[in-house]
């Protein structure tokens, strides 16, 4: 009996675009996993195919986009979770025979959460601007456009 495609075990990543594929991609992008993250699965996709799929699938670049607008928020969610977990932020202080005599903060574990935080506050602000961004306000008359002010020198300081 002849062989078929169908028959044929998959080897590697696979490489061919799909609808369930690309839902499973968005679904976990959507939950906060990088791309990277995602692709190192061997039975998904590299980073470079999924790319080459936005390129050529218009209804898979409108799932990704949503599936990154959702990340923003799969982030704060996190950025709570690391704030509220005090784990391992204090240390036991030993005197010379081994017994417990205080406590001390553990500043790199401390650090490690902030920048932890940070970095994912500055993904949401990128990913969901509107939500998560800076607010900027704006003086002035708001019926005008703003106003281009140069500062010319005069010449009692030039």
């Amino acid at each position: 009996m002849a062989e078929t495609d169908t028959d044929k075990p998959q080897r590697g990543r696979p490489t061919d675009y799909s609808v369930e594929l690309a839902a499973i991609i968005c679904e976990r992008l959507a939950s906060g996993d990088s791309l990277r993250t995602v692709c190192k699965a061997d039975d998904m996709p590299a980073p470079r195919t999924v790319f080459m799929w936005l390129g050529k699938f218009p209804e898979f670049v409108q799932q990704y986009e949503k599936a990154k607008q959702e990340a923003a928020d799969a982030l704060v969610e996190e950025m709570l979770d690391i704030a509220d977990n005090g784990t391992n932020d204090w240390m036991e202080i030993h005197d010379k025979d081994g017994e417990c005599v205080g406590y001390k903060v553990n500043g790199e574990h401390v650090q490690r959460s902030r920048l932890r935080v940070d970095a994912r506050k500055w993904i949401a602000s990128k990913l969901k601007p509107k939500k998560y961004g800076e607010a900027l306000t704006l003086k002035g008359d708001p019926t005008s456009p703003p106003a281009l002010i140069i500062n010319r020198p005069t010449p009692q300081s030039a």
